[in-house]
Protein backbone atom coordinates (compact mmCIF):
# COMPACT_ATOMS: atom_id res chain seq x y z
CA UNK A 1 0.00 0.00 0.00
CA UNK A 2 2.87 2.37 0.89
CA UNK A 3 4.47 1.77 -2.51
CA UNK A 4 1.16 2.50 -4.27
CA UNK A 5 0.86 5.85 -2.48
CA UNK A 6 4.46 6.72 -3.38
CA UNK A 7 3.83 5.89 -7.04
CA UNK A 8 0.73 8.09 -7.03
CA UNK A 9 2.72 10.98 -5.59
CA UNK A 10 5.43 10.47 -8.22
CA UNK A 11 2.81 10.43 -10.99
CA UNK A 12 1.21 13.58 -9.61
CA UNK A 13 4.61 15.28 -9.40
CA UNK A 14 5.39 14.30 -12.99
CA UNK A 15 2.04 15.61 -14.21
CA UNK A 16 2.48 18.93 -12.39
CA UNK A 17 6.06 19.24 -13.64
CA UNK A 18 4.92 18.49 -17.18
CA UNK A 19 2.22 21.17 -16.99
CA UNK A 20 4.72 23.68 -15.60
CA UNK A 21 7.20 22.88 -18.37
CA UNK A 22 4.49 23.27 -20.96
CA UNK A 23 3.59 26.66 -19.48
CA UNK A 24 7.24 27.79 -19.57
CA UNK A 25 7.54 26.64 -23.18
CA UNK A 26 4.39 28.57 -24.05
CA UNK A 27 5.72 31.76 -22.46
CA UNK A 28 9.07 31.44 -24.26
CA UNK A 29 7.32 30.92 -27.58
CA UNK A 30 5.23 34.07 -27.10
CA UNK A 31 8.20 36.17 -25.97
CA UNK A 32 10.28 35.03 -28.95
CA UNK A 33 7.53 35.41 -31.54
CA UNK A 34 7.93 37.68 -34.58
CA UNK A 35 7.17 41.40 -34.33
CA UNK A 36 6.58 43.77 -37.23
CA UNK A 37 5.18 47.17 -38.19
CA UNK A 38 2.42 47.91 -40.69
CA UNK A 39 2.48 51.17 -42.60
CA UNK A 40 -0.53 53.35 -43.35
CA UNK A 41 -1.27 51.29 -46.49
CA UNK A 42 -1.10 48.02 -44.43
CA UNK A 43 2.21 46.93 -46.02
CA UNK A 44 4.98 45.61 -43.76
CA UNK A 45 7.60 48.25 -42.91
CA UNK A 46 10.92 46.43 -43.43
CA UNK A 47 12.82 49.65 -42.64
CA UNK A 48 11.56 49.80 -39.04
CA UNK A 49 13.25 47.88 -36.27
CA UNK A 50 11.17 46.57 -33.33
CA UNK A 51 13.23 46.27 -30.14
CA UNK A 52 11.59 44.39 -27.25
CA UNK A 53 13.19 44.39 -23.82
CA UNK A 54 11.84 42.05 -21.14
CA UNK A 55 12.15 42.69 -17.42
CA UNK A 56 10.73 39.43 -16.06
CA UNK A 57 7.05 39.62 -17.10
CA UNK A 58 7.07 43.20 -18.38
CA UNK A 59 7.99 44.17 -21.94
CA UNK A 60 9.09 47.61 -23.14
CA UNK A 61 9.03 48.03 -26.91
CA UNK A 62 10.81 50.70 -28.93
CA UNK A 63 10.48 51.10 -32.68
CA UNK A 64 13.15 52.84 -34.78
CA UNK A 65 12.95 54.16 -38.33
CA UNK A 66 16.18 53.07 -40.02
CA UNK A 67 15.21 54.59 -43.37
CA UNK A 68 15.90 58.04 -44.84
CA UNK A 69 12.21 58.88 -45.23
CA UNK A 70 9.36 59.75 -42.90
CA UNK A 71 6.82 56.94 -42.49
CA UNK A 72 3.22 56.85 -41.29
CA UNK A 73 2.42 53.84 -39.13
CA UNK A 74 -0.86 51.94 -38.90
CA UNK A 75 0.00 49.45 -36.12
CA UNK A 76 2.73 47.40 -34.51
CA UNK A 77 2.32 43.67 -33.93
CA UNK A 78 4.31 43.28 -30.71
CA UNK A 79 3.85 39.56 -30.08
CA UNK A 80 2.01 36.59 -31.55
CA UNK A 81 0.70 33.26 -30.30
CA UNK A 82 0.09 31.19 -33.41
CA UNK A 83 -1.25 27.68 -32.78
CA UNK A 84 -0.21 27.90 -29.13
CA UNK A 85 -3.80 27.94 -27.86
CA UNK A 86 -6.68 25.90 -29.21
CA UNK A 87 -10.03 27.32 -30.26
CA UNK A 88 -11.73 26.01 -27.11
CA UNK A 89 -9.57 28.17 -24.85
CA UNK A 90 -11.92 30.39 -22.84
CA UNK A 91 -11.11 34.01 -22.12
CA UNK A 92 -12.24 37.36 -20.76
CA UNK A 93 -11.22 40.65 -22.38
CA UNK A 94 -11.95 44.35 -22.10
CA UNK A 95 -13.22 46.64 -24.82
CA UNK A 96 -11.90 50.04 -25.82
CA UNK A 97 -15.15 51.65 -24.71
CA UNK A 98 -16.56 51.16 -21.21
CA UNK A 99 -19.71 49.48 -22.54
CA UNK A 100 -17.77 46.72 -24.35
CA UNK A 101 -16.58 43.49 -22.71
CA UNK A 102 -15.93 40.06 -24.20
CA UNK A 103 -15.73 36.42 -23.15
CA UNK A 104 -16.37 32.98 -24.66
CA UNK A 105 -13.68 31.00 -26.51
CA UNK A 106 -11.07 32.05 -29.02
CA UNK A 107 -13.09 30.29 -31.72
CA UNK A 108 -16.39 31.81 -30.58
CA UNK A 109 -16.04 35.18 -28.80
CA UNK A 110 -19.21 36.61 -27.29
CA UNK A 111 -20.23 40.06 -26.10
CA UNK A 112 -20.94 40.36 -22.38
CA UNK A 113 -23.20 43.38 -22.69
CA UNK A 114 -25.00 44.99 -25.58
CA UNK A 115 -22.49 47.31 -27.28
CA UNK A 116 -19.70 45.98 -29.47
CA UNK A 117 -16.65 48.13 -30.28
CA UNK A 118 -16.77 47.05 -33.90
CA UNK A 119 -20.48 46.76 -34.68
CA UNK A 120 -21.81 49.63 -32.57
CA UNK A 121 -18.89 52.07 -32.36
CA UNK A 122 -17.47 51.08 -35.74
CA UNK A 123 -13.91 50.58 -34.53
CA UNK A 124 -12.12 48.57 -37.24
CA UNK A 125 -10.89 45.01 -36.92
CA UNK A 126 -9.10 42.79 -39.48
CA UNK A 127 -11.06 40.20 -41.41
CA UNK A 128 -11.10 36.84 -39.64
CA UNK A 129 -10.23 38.29 -36.22
CA UNK A 130 -12.08 39.70 -33.23
CA UNK A 131 -10.49 42.86 -31.81
CA UNK A 132 -10.49 43.22 -28.01
CA UNK A 133 -8.62 45.78 -25.95
CA UNK A 134 -6.42 46.57 -22.94
CA UNK A 135 -6.30 43.13 -21.25
CA UNK A 136 -6.86 39.49 -22.15
CA UNK A 137 -7.28 36.78 -19.52
CA UNK A 138 -6.87 33.23 -20.88
CA UNK A 139 -8.11 30.12 -19.07
CA UNK A 140 -6.04 27.22 -20.37
CA UNK A 141 -8.22 24.45 -18.92
CA UNK A 142 -5.33 22.77 -17.07
CA UNK A 143 -5.57 24.97 -13.97
CA UNK A 144 -3.23 27.55 -15.42
CA UNK A 145 -4.21 31.09 -16.30
CA UNK A 146 -2.45 33.72 -18.37
CA UNK A 147 -3.03 37.46 -18.31
CA UNK A 148 -1.84 39.64 -21.17
CA UNK A 149 -2.33 43.35 -20.74
CA UNK A 150 -1.11 46.86 -21.40
CA UNK A 151 0.17 48.62 -18.30
CA UNK A 152 -0.32 52.16 -19.55
CA UNK A 153 -2.16 54.31 -22.07
CA UNK A 154 -0.40 57.66 -22.32
CA UNK A 155 -0.44 57.94 -26.11
CA UNK A 156 -1.46 54.70 -27.79
CA UNK A 157 -4.19 52.07 -27.61
CA UNK A 158 -3.28 48.44 -27.01
CA UNK A 159 -5.42 45.64 -28.41
CA UNK A 160 -5.56 41.96 -29.28
CA UNK A 161 -6.68 40.23 -32.46
CA UNK A 162 -8.25 36.85 -31.69
CA UNK A 163 -8.99 33.90 -33.95
CA UNK A 164 -9.45 30.17 -33.34
CA UNK A 165 -5.70 29.49 -33.52
CA UNK A 166 -3.96 32.86 -33.26
CA UNK A 167 -3.58 35.77 -30.84
CA UNK A 168 -1.86 38.95 -31.99
CA UNK A 169 -0.78 41.61 -29.49
CA UNK A 170 -1.11 44.95 -31.27
CA UNK A 171 -0.44 48.63 -30.68
CA UNK A 172 -2.66 50.98 -32.69
CA UNK A 173 -0.41 53.73 -34.08
CA UNK A 174 -3.21 55.81 -35.70
CA UNK A 175 -1.04 56.63 -38.72
CA UNK A 176 1.37 58.61 -36.55
CA UNK A 177 4.40 60.01 -38.36
CA UNK A 178 7.74 58.40 -37.51
CA UNK A 179 10.46 60.62 -38.91
CA UNK A 180 13.61 59.26 -40.54
CA UNK A 181 16.08 58.13 -37.89
CA UNK A 182 13.58 58.69 -35.06
CA UNK A 183 12.32 56.27 -32.39
CA UNK A 184 9.08 55.85 -30.42
CA UNK A 185 8.69 54.00 -27.14
CA UNK A 186 5.35 52.20 -26.88
CA UNK A 187 3.13 51.40 -23.91
CA UNK A 188 4.51 48.70 -21.57
CA UNK A 189 3.01 45.21 -21.80
CA UNK A 190 2.51 42.46 -19.18
CA UNK A 191 2.61 38.70 -19.71
CA UNK A 192 1.55 37.16 -16.40
CA UNK A 193 1.17 33.38 -15.89
CA UNK A 194 -0.36 31.83 -12.77
CA UNK A 195 -3.03 29.66 -11.25
CA UNK A 196 -5.16 32.22 -9.39
CA UNK A 197 -7.06 34.80 -11.45
CA UNK A 198 -7.46 37.12 -8.45
CA UNK A 199 -3.69 37.17 -7.86
CA UNK A 200 -3.00 37.84 -11.53
CA UNK A 201 -5.39 40.77 -11.76
CA UNK A 202 -4.04 42.20 -8.49
CA UNK A 203 -0.48 42.05 -9.87
CA UNK A 204 -1.66 43.64 -13.12
CA UNK A 205 -3.43 46.46 -11.28
CA UNK A 206 -0.31 47.12 -9.21
CA UNK A 207 1.77 47.52 -12.35
CA UNK A 208 -0.82 49.85 -13.89
CA UNK A 209 -0.68 51.97 -10.72
CA UNK A 210 3.07 52.36 -11.26
CA UNK A 211 2.38 54.27 -14.48
CA UNK A 212 -1.05 55.68 -13.64
CA UNK A 213 -1.41 56.34 -9.88
CA UNK A 214 -5.03 56.34 -8.77
CA UNK A 215 -6.88 59.61 -8.63
CA UNK A 216 -7.56 59.56 -4.92
CA UNK A 217 -10.92 60.29 -3.32
CA UNK A 218 -11.58 61.00 0.35
CA UNK A 219 -14.74 58.88 0.30
CA UNK A 220 -16.69 56.43 -1.83
CA UNK A 221 -19.81 58.33 -2.86
CA UNK A 222 -23.27 57.22 -1.80
CA UNK A 223 -26.17 59.24 -3.09
CA UNK A 224 -29.18 59.61 -5.36
CA UNK A 225 -29.49 60.10 -9.13
CA UNK A 226 -32.39 61.66 -11.05
CA UNK A 227 -32.02 59.80 -14.35
CA UNK A 228 -33.79 56.46 -13.74
CA UNK A 229 -36.90 58.03 -12.28
CA UNK A 230 -37.24 61.30 -14.22
CA UNK A 231 -34.93 61.06 -17.24
CA UNK A 232 -34.39 64.19 -19.37
CA UNK A 233 -37.68 65.69 -18.13
CA UNK A 234 -36.34 66.21 -14.62
CA UNK A 235 -37.54 69.34 -12.82
CA UNK A 236 -36.38 71.36 -9.85
CA UNK A 237 -39.42 70.10 -7.91
CA UNK A 238 -38.37 66.47 -8.51
CA UNK A 239 -35.04 67.29 -6.91
CA UNK A 240 -36.59 69.21 -3.99
CA UNK A 241 -39.09 66.46 -3.20
CA UNK A 242 -36.46 63.72 -3.12
CA UNK A 243 -34.01 65.90 -1.21
CA UNK A 244 -36.61 66.41 1.53
CA UNK A 245 -37.34 62.67 1.69
CA UNK A 246 -33.66 61.74 1.81
CA UNK A 247 -32.91 64.27 4.55
CA UNK A 248 -35.68 62.81 6.70
CA UNK A 249 -35.34 59.09 5.96
CA UNK A 250 -31.88 58.18 4.62
CA UNK A 251 -29.37 61.04 5.07
CA UNK A 252 -26.51 58.61 4.33
CA UNK A 253 -27.16 59.39 0.64
CA UNK A 254 -24.94 62.46 0.73
CA UNK A 255 -24.56 63.19 -2.99
CA UNK A 256 -27.66 64.48 -4.80
CA UNK A 257 -26.90 64.00 -8.50
CA UNK A 258 -28.77 66.05 -11.06
CA UNK A 259 -28.49 64.07 -14.30
CA UNK A 260 -29.06 64.87 -17.97
CA UNK A 261 -31.99 67.22 -18.66
CA UNK A 262 -31.20 70.43 -16.80
CA UNK A 263 -29.34 71.96 -19.79
CA UNK A 264 -31.01 73.35 -22.94
CA UNK A 265 -28.51 71.71 -25.37
CA UNK A 266 -25.57 69.36 -25.27
CA UNK A 267 -22.57 71.58 -24.75
CA UNK A 268 -24.34 74.51 -23.02
CA UNK A 269 -23.60 73.28 -19.50
CA UNK A 270 -23.76 76.66 -17.75
CA UNK A 271 -27.30 77.35 -18.95
CA UNK A 272 -30.66 76.04 -17.68
CA UNK A 273 -33.45 74.48 -19.76
CA UNK A 274 -36.82 76.25 -19.84
CA UNK A 275 -38.51 73.01 -18.71
CA UNK A 276 -36.44 72.61 -15.54
CA UNK A 277 -38.58 75.08 -13.60
CA UNK A 278 -35.83 76.94 -11.77
CA UNK A 279 -32.31 78.20 -12.22
CA UNK A 280 -29.85 75.35 -11.87
CA UNK A 281 -27.75 77.34 -9.38
CA UNK A 282 -30.77 77.80 -7.10
CA UNK A 283 -31.37 74.04 -6.98
CA UNK A 284 -27.73 73.23 -6.28
CA UNK A 285 -27.59 75.81 -3.48
CA UNK A 286 -30.73 74.25 -1.98
CA UNK A 287 -28.92 70.89 -1.88
CA UNK A 288 -25.92 72.46 -0.17
CA UNK A 289 -28.06 74.37 2.33
CA UNK A 290 -29.77 71.12 3.32
CA UNK A 291 -26.39 69.66 4.28
CA UNK A 292 -25.84 67.51 1.18
CA UNK A 293 -23.32 67.51 -1.66
CA UNK A 294 -24.42 68.89 -5.06
CA UNK A 295 -23.54 66.49 -7.88
CA UNK A 296 -24.08 67.06 -11.58
CA UNK A 297 -23.99 65.25 -14.93
CA UNK A 298 -21.89 66.75 -17.74
CA UNK A 299 -20.89 65.41 -21.18
CA UNK A 300 -17.85 67.68 -21.60
CA UNK A 301 -16.56 66.56 -24.99
CA UNK A 302 -19.74 66.85 -27.06
CA UNK A 303 -22.19 69.45 -28.35
CA UNK A 304 -25.23 69.42 -30.64
CA UNK A 305 -25.85 71.60 -33.68
CA UNK A 306 -28.30 73.86 -31.80
CA UNK A 307 -25.89 74.66 -28.99
CA UNK A 308 -24.13 77.96 -28.51
CA UNK A 309 -20.79 76.15 -28.60
CA UNK A 310 -21.46 74.77 -32.08
CA UNK A 311 -22.78 78.07 -33.45
CA UNK A 312 -20.22 80.40 -31.93
CA UNK A 313 -17.05 78.27 -31.89
CA UNK A 314 -16.85 75.96 -34.92
CA UNK A 315 -13.07 76.33 -34.71
CA UNK A 316 -13.21 74.46 -31.38
CA UNK A 317 -14.51 71.24 -32.98
CA UNK A 318 -12.73 68.14 -34.28
CA UNK A 319 -12.71 68.30 -38.08
CA UNK A 320 -13.28 65.78 -40.85
CA UNK A 321 -10.86 65.43 -43.78
CA UNK A 322 -12.58 68.32 -45.62
CA UNK A 323 -12.03 70.72 -42.73
CA UNK A 324 -15.67 70.78 -41.63
CA UNK A 325 -16.79 69.87 -38.08
CA UNK A 326 -16.82 66.08 -37.80
CA UNK A 327 -20.37 64.78 -37.44
CA UNK A 328 -20.13 61.80 -35.09
CA UNK A 329 -22.56 59.51 -36.92
CA UNK A 330 -20.33 59.65 -40.02
CA UNK A 331 -17.63 57.61 -38.25
CA UNK A 332 -19.21 56.03 -35.16
CA UNK A 333 -22.40 55.89 -33.09
CA UNK A 334 -23.94 59.35 -33.33
CA UNK A 335 -25.25 59.65 -29.77
CA UNK A 336 -28.41 58.80 -27.83
CA UNK A 337 -30.10 62.21 -27.36
CA UNK A 338 -30.01 65.47 -29.32
CA UNK A 339 -27.77 63.66 -31.80
CA UNK A 340 -25.79 63.62 -34.01
CA UNK A 341 -23.09 65.05 -31.80
CA UNK A 342 -20.01 67.07 -32.61
CA UNK A 343 -16.80 66.82 -30.62
CA UNK A 344 -14.74 69.46 -28.86
CA UNK A 345 -11.08 69.26 -29.87
CA UNK A 346 -9.25 69.08 -26.56
CA UNK A 347 -5.86 69.59 -28.24
CA UNK A 348 -6.92 73.20 -28.90
CA UNK A 349 -5.72 75.49 -26.06
CA UNK A 350 -8.95 77.50 -26.33
CA UNK A 351 -11.00 74.34 -25.69
CA UNK A 352 -8.81 73.44 -22.73
CA UNK A 353 -9.44 76.90 -21.25
CA UNK A 354 -13.18 76.46 -21.89
CA UNK A 355 -13.29 73.09 -20.11
CA UNK A 356 -11.38 74.46 -17.13
CA UNK A 357 -13.74 77.44 -16.97
CA UNK A 358 -16.91 75.28 -17.06
CA UNK A 359 -15.77 73.02 -14.25
CA UNK A 360 -14.27 75.80 -12.15
CA UNK A 361 -17.60 77.65 -12.37
CA UNK A 362 -19.54 74.55 -11.35
CA UNK A 363 -17.19 73.72 -8.48
CA UNK A 364 -16.44 77.14 -7.00
CA UNK A 365 -19.60 79.13 -7.84
CA UNK A 366 -22.19 76.35 -7.95
CA UNK A 367 -20.71 74.25 -5.15
CA UNK A 368 -20.58 70.94 -7.07
CA UNK A 369 -18.35 68.35 -5.39
CA UNK A 370 -19.11 65.44 -7.72
CA UNK A 371 -19.10 65.31 -11.53
CA UNK A 372 -20.50 62.45 -13.58
CA UNK A 373 -18.71 62.77 -16.91
CA UNK A 374 -20.66 61.01 -19.64
CA UNK A 375 -20.09 60.42 -23.38
CA UNK A 376 -16.32 60.64 -22.77
CA UNK A 377 -15.72 58.11 -25.54
CA UNK A 378 -16.37 60.85 -28.11
CA UNK A 379 -13.40 62.75 -26.68
CA UNK A 380 -11.27 60.02 -28.25
CA UNK A 381 -13.26 59.78 -31.48
CA UNK A 382 -11.68 57.97 -34.43
CA UNK A 383 -11.06 59.42 -37.92
CA UNK A 384 -10.91 63.01 -36.71
CA UNK A 385 -8.47 65.77 -37.62
CA UNK A 386 -7.15 67.55 -34.53
CA UNK A 387 -5.80 71.06 -33.96
CA UNK A 388 -2.55 69.38 -32.84
CA UNK A 389 -1.52 67.34 -35.88
CA UNK A 390 0.79 65.18 -33.74
CA UNK A 391 -1.98 64.17 -31.33
CA UNK A 392 -3.44 60.70 -31.03
CA UNK A 393 -6.94 59.96 -29.80
CA UNK A 394 -5.47 59.14 -26.40
CA UNK A 395 -3.42 62.32 -26.04
CA UNK A 396 -6.39 64.42 -27.20
CA UNK A 397 -8.68 62.83 -24.62
CA UNK A 398 -6.17 63.01 -21.80
CA UNK A 399 -5.48 66.68 -22.55
CA UNK A 400 -9.18 67.41 -22.15
CA UNK A 401 -9.43 65.43 -18.93
CA UNK A 402 -6.47 67.27 -17.42
CA UNK A 403 -8.14 70.58 -18.24
CA UNK A 404 -11.33 69.35 -16.54
CA UNK A 405 -9.43 68.26 -13.42
CA UNK A 406 -7.76 71.66 -13.24
CA UNK A 407 -11.17 73.30 -12.99
CA UNK A 408 -12.89 70.67 -10.83
CA UNK A 409 -10.49 71.01 -7.93
CA UNK A 410 -11.02 68.29 -5.31
CA UNK A 411 -14.40 67.15 -6.63
CA UNK A 412 -15.09 63.46 -7.20
CA UNK A 413 -14.77 62.57 -10.90
CA UNK A 414 -16.83 59.68 -12.28
CA UNK A 415 -16.11 58.43 -15.80
CA UNK A 416 -19.04 57.06 -17.78
CA UNK A 417 -19.24 55.87 -21.38
CA UNK A 418 -15.51 56.54 -21.47
CA UNK A 419 -12.49 55.08 -23.25
CA UNK A 420 -11.40 52.75 -20.49
CA UNK A 421 -7.59 52.61 -20.42
CA UNK A 422 -7.05 56.21 -21.63
CA UNK A 423 -8.96 57.24 -18.47
CA UNK A 424 -6.43 55.61 -16.12
CA UNK A 425 -5.30 58.02 -13.41
CA UNK A 426 -7.79 60.68 -14.48
CA UNK A 427 -11.03 59.52 -12.83
CA UNK A 428 -11.87 58.64 -9.24
CA UNK A 429 -14.73 56.34 -10.23
CA UNK A 430 -15.53 54.27 -13.29
CA UNK A 431 -18.93 53.04 -14.43
CA UNK A 432 -18.48 49.30 -14.67
CA UNK A 433 -21.68 48.35 -16.51
CA UNK A 434 -24.28 49.41 -19.02
CA UNK A 435 -27.31 51.45 -17.93
CA UNK A 436 -29.62 49.71 -15.49
CA UNK A 437 -33.38 49.31 -16.00
CA UNK A 438 -36.20 47.63 -14.13
CA UNK A 439 -36.24 44.24 -15.86
CA UNK A 440 -34.65 40.89 -15.14
CA UNK A 441 -32.56 40.61 -18.31
CA UNK A 442 -30.88 43.94 -17.58
CA UNK A 443 -30.26 42.94 -13.96
CA UNK A 444 -28.60 39.79 -15.29
CA UNK A 445 -26.52 41.43 -18.03
CA UNK A 446 -25.28 44.42 -16.04
CA UNK A 447 -24.63 42.13 -13.10
CA UNK A 448 -22.20 40.03 -15.15
CA UNK A 449 -20.52 43.17 -16.47
CA UNK A 450 -19.95 44.40 -12.92
CA UNK A 451 -18.71 41.09 -11.54
CA UNK A 452 -16.17 40.68 -14.34
CA UNK A 453 -14.71 44.08 -13.49
CA UNK A 454 -14.72 43.71 -9.71
CA UNK A 455 -10.90 43.33 -9.71
CA UNK A 456 -10.62 47.01 -10.70
CA UNK A 457 -12.51 48.33 -7.67
CA UNK A 458 -10.26 49.98 -5.11
CA UNK A 459 -7.22 49.38 -7.32
CA UNK A 460 -7.67 51.41 -10.50
CA UNK A 461 -10.62 53.48 -9.22
CA UNK A 462 -13.88 52.97 -7.37
CA UNK A 463 -16.32 51.00 -9.50
CA UNK A 464 -19.76 52.42 -10.17
CA UNK A 465 -22.17 49.50 -10.78
CA UNK A 466 -24.86 52.05 -11.74
CA UNK A 467 -27.92 52.80 -9.67
CA UNK A 468 -29.71 50.43 -7.33
CA UNK A 469 -33.39 50.20 -8.30
CA UNK A 470 -35.82 48.95 -5.65
CA UNK A 471 -39.20 50.25 -6.86
CA UNK A 472 -41.34 48.62 -9.52
CA UNK A 473 -43.34 45.47 -10.18
CA UNK A 474 -40.59 42.85 -10.52
CA UNK A 475 -40.71 39.80 -8.20
CA UNK A 476 -39.08 40.29 -4.82
CA UNK A 477 -36.42 37.66 -5.57
CA UNK A 478 -35.22 39.55 -8.65
CA UNK A 479 -34.84 42.77 -6.68
CA UNK A 480 -32.87 40.81 -4.09
CA UNK A 481 -30.57 39.39 -6.78
CA UNK A 482 -29.96 42.93 -8.01
CA UNK A 483 -29.36 44.35 -4.51
CA UNK A 484 -27.12 41.46 -3.45
CA UNK A 485 -24.99 41.69 -6.57
CA UNK A 486 -24.55 45.46 -6.31
CA UNK A 487 -23.70 45.10 -2.62
CA UNK A 488 -20.95 42.64 -3.60
CA UNK A 489 -19.24 45.14 -5.89
CA UNK A 490 -18.15 47.29 -2.94
CA UNK A 491 -18.15 50.47 -5.01
CA UNK A 492 -20.44 53.48 -5.37
CA UNK A 493 -24.04 53.26 -4.17
CA UNK A 494 -26.57 55.57 -5.81
CA UNK A 495 -30.31 55.15 -5.57
CA UNK A 496 -32.11 55.55 -8.90
CA UNK A 497 -35.67 55.55 -7.56
CA UNK A 498 -38.15 58.32 -6.91
CA UNK A 499 -37.73 57.77 -3.20
CA UNK A 500 -41.00 59.51 -2.40
CA UNK A 501 -42.65 56.29 -3.69
CA UNK A 502 -40.45 53.64 -2.05
CA UNK A 503 -41.95 51.23 0.50
CA UNK A 504 -40.53 51.01 4.01
CA UNK A 505 -39.42 47.40 3.32
CA UNK A 506 -37.38 48.43 0.27
CA UNK A 507 -36.07 51.48 2.10
CA UNK A 508 -34.72 49.12 4.76
CA UNK A 509 -32.78 47.25 2.04
CA UNK A 510 -31.36 50.52 0.69
CA UNK A 511 -30.23 51.55 4.17
CA UNK A 512 -28.32 48.26 4.46
CA UNK A 513 -26.35 49.12 1.31
CA UNK A 514 -24.78 52.28 2.69
CA UNK A 515 -22.12 53.25 3.37
CA UNK A 516 -20.31 51.48 0.50
CA UNK A 517 -18.02 48.75 1.77
CA UNK A 518 -14.99 49.59 -0.40
CA UNK A 519 -14.13 45.90 -0.86
CA UNK A 520 -15.35 43.76 -3.75
CA UNK A 521 -16.39 40.16 -3.28
CA UNK A 522 -14.07 37.53 -4.73
CA UNK A 523 -16.25 35.14 -6.73
CA UNK A 524 -15.72 31.64 -8.00
CA UNK A 525 -15.59 30.99 -11.76
CA UNK A 526 -19.34 30.32 -11.97
CA UNK A 527 -20.08 33.67 -10.28
CA UNK A 528 -22.51 32.24 -7.75
CA UNK A 529 -20.39 32.26 -4.55
CA UNK A 530 -18.58 35.41 -3.46
CA UNK A 531 -16.64 36.31 -0.31
CA UNK A 532 -16.30 39.87 0.96
CA UNK A 533 -13.75 40.32 3.70
CA UNK A 534 -13.54 43.75 5.29
CA UNK A 535 -11.50 44.66 8.40
CA UNK A 536 -14.40 44.13 10.81
CA UNK A 537 -16.81 41.88 8.91
CA UNK A 538 -17.13 38.98 6.48
CA UNK A 539 -20.00 38.60 4.04
CA UNK A 540 -21.00 35.65 1.92
CA UNK A 541 -22.88 36.50 -1.31
CA UNK A 542 -24.89 33.80 -3.09
CA UNK A 543 -26.46 34.35 -6.51
CA UNK A 544 -28.83 32.16 -8.53
CA UNK A 545 -29.29 33.43 -12.10
CA UNK A 546 -30.99 30.19 -13.18
CA UNK A 547 -34.66 29.70 -14.02
CA UNK A 548 -34.81 26.84 -11.48
CA UNK A 549 -34.07 26.65 -7.74
CA UNK A 550 -30.41 26.06 -6.95
CA UNK A 551 -28.82 24.41 -3.92
CA UNK A 552 -25.43 25.94 -3.10
CA UNK A 553 -22.99 24.41 -0.63
CA UNK A 554 -20.13 26.56 0.63
CA UNK A 555 -17.12 25.08 2.46
CA UNK A 556 -16.19 27.05 5.60
CA UNK A 557 -12.67 27.60 6.88
CA UNK A 558 -13.95 28.65 10.33
CA UNK A 559 -16.96 28.15 12.55
CA UNK A 560 -19.47 30.96 12.05
CA UNK A 561 -22.76 32.31 13.25
CA UNK A 562 -24.52 33.04 9.94
CA UNK A 563 -27.10 35.84 9.68
CA UNK A 564 -29.19 36.90 6.68
CA UNK A 565 -27.92 40.45 6.19
CA UNK A 566 -31.13 41.73 4.57
CA UNK A 567 -33.62 40.31 7.08
CA UNK A 568 -31.43 39.87 10.23
CA UNK A 569 -32.66 36.26 10.43
CA UNK A 570 -30.18 34.04 12.28
CA UNK A 571 -29.55 30.93 10.20
CA UNK A 572 -27.54 29.18 12.91
CA UNK A 573 -23.99 28.08 13.68
CA UNK A 574 -21.98 26.26 11.01
CA UNK A 575 -18.52 24.73 11.21
CA UNK A 576 -17.67 22.75 8.07
CA UNK A 577 -20.02 23.95 5.37
CA UNK A 578 -23.14 25.99 4.79
CA UNK A 579 -25.90 24.98 2.38
CA UNK A 580 -28.70 27.16 1.11
CA UNK A 581 -31.34 26.65 -1.58
CA UNK A 582 -32.05 29.78 -3.56
CA UNK A 583 -35.22 30.33 -5.58
CA UNK A 584 -34.83 31.18 -9.29
CA UNK A 585 -33.47 34.65 -10.05
CA UNK A 586 -32.51 35.39 -6.46
CA UNK A 587 -29.63 36.54 -4.33
CA UNK A 588 -28.66 36.44 -0.67
CA UNK A 589 -26.12 38.24 1.49
CA UNK A 590 -25.07 36.60 4.74
CA UNK A 591 -23.05 38.20 7.48
CA UNK A 592 -20.63 35.76 9.10
CA UNK A 593 -19.59 36.18 12.72
CA UNK A 594 -16.68 33.96 13.83
CA UNK A 595 -17.35 31.76 16.83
Amino acid sequence: MKYTINILWILLFCICSSVALAQDKLIRAIKNSDAYVLLQDSSVATEINVDRKWDANFCTTTIHNNSSKNLRLKEVVLLQAGRLFNGNTSFYAEGFQMLSQYRGTLAAPTLVGGYDDNKHYRLPQPKGYKAVYNMLLLHNGDGHEMLMGFNSSFKFIGKFYLSADTIKVVMDMENVLLKAGASIQLEEFSLLPGEDVNLLTAAFAKRINYFHPRLQSNRIPAGWCSWYCFGPKVTAKNISDNLAYIKKNIPQLKYIQLDDGYQPHMGDWLETSNTFGSNIKTTLKEIKKAGFEPAIWVAPFICDSNSSIYKEHPDWLVKDITGEPLQSDKVTFGGWRLAPWFVLDATNPAVQQHLTHVFKTMSTEWGCTYFKLDANYWGAIQSGVYYDKNATRVTAYRSGMKAILKGAGNAFILGCNHPLWPSLGLIGGSRSSNDISRNWNTFLMTGDENLLRSWQNGKLWWNDPDCVLLTGTLPEDEFMYHASLLFSTGGLVLSGDDLTTITKERLAILKKMVPPKGVSALFNTTLDIGWMKAPRATWLVLLNRNDQPKKITVPLSHAYQIINYWTDEKKGMYKVEFTDELPPHSGRVYKLLPL
